[in-house]
């Protein structure tokens, strides 16, 4: 069985925004994610088509809350809840917020290139 753990699953990023934790494991990324300070995604996914991030994500929030909004509706995902983003989404999170996500590896690549070049590119 493959598994891992907050303590053993090496930081990918560590910002002011959120720290990110993660690894891959057969074919699928396990990122346990602090938020440090409350943020918005949709800007950094402004350059994918839609302006919308297209990798699903399976996850347990365990602190804070999230706000998920899709072309017909924005749903709230509060401590406690296990959930499903769809494809075609945008999150945003609260200070403190915690979670873990589980995403196919190879979309959520392509997501994460478009956030960093995004982040890049407001830093010049």
């Amino acid at each position: 069985m493959a598994k891992t753990s907050k303590a053993t699953t090496p930081i990918k990023m560590d910002i002011e925004l959120a720290e990110d934790r993660s690894v891959d494991v057969d074919g699928y990324t396990i990122e346990f994610v602090t938020i440090k300070q409350d943020h918005d995604l949709a800007p950094m996914l402004a350059s994918l088509p839609g302006g919308l991030c297209h990798c699903p994500h399976w996850g347990v929030l365990t602190k804070g809350r999230m706000t998920v909004t899709y072309p017909d509706r924005v749903e709230v995902i509060e401590a406690g809840d296990a959930f499903y983003m769809p494809p075609g989404h945008t999150p945003a999170a609260t200070a403190g917020s915690e979670f873990v996500l589980f995403s196919p590896a190879d979309l959520l690549a392509e997501t994460e290139a478009a956030i960093m070049k995004a982040m890049q590119s407001s830093a010049h």
